[in-house]
C-alpha cells in the first residue's frame, strides 16, 4: 500500500419517481433519465476503457435502493428507450433546420452521435441492465458498493426514533444485498448526517466504517493529531472517515473546474430557447418546456456574447484541470505525510454523481483523466476505505460533532421554512408505524399485505429527497404531491386497520405503483428487544 492514498466515491441516489400513468411525464422522467444519459453510462463506458486499458483503478460507489429499483424496472427501461427516440427524432429535424448553417449543423449532429451511442450502449452493450455492469465491476475489485439508508432518509431527523433509524438501515443493507449480493463494510450516511445516536445503532448492523463531513473531526470533543488524513473511530469503534471538504465546492463554486468557459453550459438547450410551433410535436400534450439535449453554446456565453460549444478545447481543459487538482491533492498529501510520523495519508473525496455529467458535462471526462495520471505518475495510489480498517480498535477514539454536507454544514436546507410543514406528518406516520407493529405482531394474509405497504410508504416517506427538490425549486409542487401520496397512503392503511375493512383492489394496486422493497417485512419498525 502506497503512503499516500486518494479516496474517490461517487454518491448516487435518486428519488422513487415512477411513471405509470399513460400521460406525459418528460419532466419528472428527465431526474433520472439524464442522470443515466450523462452520469451512469459514461460511467460505465469509462470503467470500462480503464479495464481495457489496463489501468488500475478502486472507486466506492454509493446507488441507493430508489434508483437501483429505478434501474431495474423494465417498465422504467423501456421509457428510457422512447426517452432517446424521441430525442432521437428531434434531432434529425434539428439537422434539418441547420442544413444550411455549418456551424450548428455540426453542434445538432454531435448531440445526436451522443443520443445513438447512449441508445446502442444502453440497449446492446449493457442489455438494459446497468446495476448488473455495476456489480461485475465490483466483482472484479475495481468498486467498492457502499451501502445506505434505505430512502436516503436524513438519520439525525430520527435520533430519538431507533426504530426509524433501524428501519432505513436495515432496509437499506438489505436492498444492497439483494441487488449487489453483499453489503460489505461500511455505510454510507445520507448528506453525511451524523448524530451520536447513530453509532450504536450501526454497530448493532455490523457495519465497520461509515464517512463523515470534515466538522464532525475538526469540532470533536477530543484533539486529534491526524486531522482528516488518517480514520479515526467512535466510543463504538466505529471507523470514520473525513471526507475533504473542498469537494465538491471546489468544482461548483463560482471560480470551480465546471465553470470555466471552454465547458459546455448544461443550462442552455435548444427546448428552451427555440419557438413555441416549432418544439410543438416534440412537447406533444405536454406544457411545460423540457430539455432536448441539444446544447450548442459554452459556459463562456453571455448576453450577446455567445460562444459554440468546442469539444476538443473541453477536452483539454478537463486534462488541465484533472492535472491541476491531482497536484493539489499531491502536495496536501506529502505535506499531511510529512506531519504523520510514517503513517499513510488518506485524503478521501466524496462527489454527488450528479455533479460528474450533470451539472459538469465534462465531469466523467475529468476523472478519468485524474485516474489515469494516478496510475501514471505512481507518485500517490487509488484506494478504497475497506482497505484501511485493519486496525480498527487501535484508533484514536473520539466524539464525533453532529454536523452534516449539506446546507452551511448542519442541512438547514432540508428542514427549512420551504419543507418544514412535512417533518410533522411523517414523524407522526413513523411514530403509528412503530405502534402498529406492537398492535399486530404476527400477522399474515391481507393484513401483513397492508401492513408492509403501510411500512412502504413511511419509508418513502422519510425520503429527504423531497424536501431537497422542495428547497431546491426542482418540482417543488410534484415533490409535495408525492410527500402527500405516501402520507395519504399510510393513512389509508391506518384507518383500514382500525376500522377492520381491507380493500383488495386498493391494496393490489398500491402493490403495483410501488414495487419498491418487494421483501419488505413490516417487524423493521418493531421495537428491538
Amino acid at each position: 500500500m502506497a503512503n499516500k492514498n486518494l479516496i474517490l466515491i461517487i454518491s448516487a441516489e435518486q428519488a422513487y419517481i415512477r411513471n405509470i400513468q399513460e400521460q406525459n411525464f418528460d419532466a419528472q422522467n428527465e431526474i433520472l433519465f439524464d442522470a443515466i444519459s450523462y452520469t451512469y453510462l459514461p460511467l460505465l463506458n469509462m470503467f470500462s476503457r480503464l479495464e481495457e486499458d489496463s489501468v488500475p483503478f478502486k472507486v466506492g460507489l454509493v446507488l441507493d435502493a430508489p434508483l437501483c429499483t429505478l434501474l431495474t424496472d423494465p417498465r422504467v427501461q423501456k421509457q428510457y428507450i422512447d426517452f432517446l427516440d424521441k430525442r432521437i427524432a428531434f434531432g434529425n429535424a434539428e439537422l434539418e433546420r441547420n442544413a444550411n448553417n455549418p456551424e450548428f449543423f455540426e453542434q445538432a449532429q454531435f448531440c445526436l452521435n451522443q443520443l445513438k451511442k447512449n441508445r446502442i450502449d444502453f440497449v446492446e452493450v449493457y442489455q438494459e441492465n446497468l446495476i448488473e455492469q455495476f456489480r461485475l465491476f465490483a466483482q472484479k475489485g475495481f468498486l467498492e458498493i457502499i451501502p445506505t439508508a434505505a430512502t436516503f432518509a436524513y438519520l439525525p431527523h430520527y435520533a430519538d426514533l431507533p426504530e426509524a433509524l433501524n428501519a432505513q438501515i436495515e432496509a437499506g443493507l438489505y436492498a444492497c444485498r439483494s441487488f449487489f449480493g453483499e453489503t460489505g463494510e461500511g455505510f454510507f450516511l445520507p448528506y453525511l448526517g451524523w448524530s451520536q445516536k447513530l453509532d450504536r445503532v450501526l454497530r448493532s448492523y455490523g457495519i465497520n466504517y461509515t464517512i463523515v463531513d470534515t466538522r464532525a473531526i475538526l469540532f470533536a470533543e477530543e484533539n486529534n493529531e491526524t486531522g482528516i488524513f488518517s480514520p479515526l473511530r467512535t466510543k463504538r469503534s466505529l471507523v470514520l472517515f473525513a471526507r475533504d471538504s473542498s469537494v465538491p465546492e471546489h468544482f461548483v463554486s463560482e471560480n470551480g473546474f465546471s465553470k470555466a468557459s471552454s465547458y459546455r453550459s448544461q443550462v442552455r438547450d435548444v427546448g428552451f430557447e427555440s419557438n413555441d410551433s416549432y418544439l410543438k410535436e416534440f412537447l406533444e400534450n405536454s406544457q411545460v418546456r423540457i430539455q432536448t439535449g441539444f446544447k450548442y453554446w459554452a459556459n463562456g456565453s453571455a448576453g450577446n456574447e455567445k460562444k459554440l460549444y468546442n469539444p476538443e478545447e473541453a477536452k483539454n481543459q478537463a486534462k488541465q484541470d484533472a492535472l491541476t487538482f491531482y497536484e493539489e491533492k499531491n502536495a496536501l498529501l506529502n505535506k499531511a505525510h510529512s506531519f504523520l510520523n510514517g503513517k499513510d495519508a488518506i485524503l478521501t473525496c466524496v462527489f454527488p454523481a450528479e455533479l460528474l455529467g450533470q451539472t459538469w458535462y465534462e465531469g466523467i471526462l475529468w476523472l478519468e483523466e485524474l485516474i489515469r495520471l494516478v496510475a501514471n505518475r505512481g507518485e500517490m495510489e487509488l484506494s478504497l476505505c475497506r482497505e484501511h480498517i485493519q486496525q480498527q480498535f487501535s484508533l484514536p477514539k473520539i466524539t464525533p460533532y453532529p454536523c452534516a454536507a449539506s446546507g452551511s454544514g448542519y442541512a438547514e436546507d432540508l428542514l427549512d421554512s420551504s419543507n418544514n410543514w412535512t417533518m410533522r406528518y411523517v414523524r407522526k406516520a413513523t411514530e403509528r408505524m412503530i405502534d402498529l407493529t406492537e398492535r399486530f405482531p404476527s400477522e399474515t394474509g391481507l393484513k401483513s399485505r397492508l401492513l408492509n405497504i403501510a411500512a412502504r410508504e413511511v419509508l418513502l416517506a422519510q425520503s429527504s429527497e423531497w424536501a431537497k427538490m422542495i428547497h431546491d425549486g426542482q418540482l417543488p409542487v410534484f415533490a409535495s404531491d408525492e410527500f402527500k401520496k405516501n402520507i395519504l397512503a399510510f393513512t389509508t392503511v391506518f384507518d383500514s386497520l382500525a376500522s377492520n375493512t381491507v380493500s383488495t383492489e386498493w391494496l393490489t394496486t398500491m402493490e403495483k405503483t410501488h414495487p419498491i422493497f418487494p421483501w419488505i417485512n413490516y417487524h423493521i419498525f418493531g421495537r428491538k428487544k
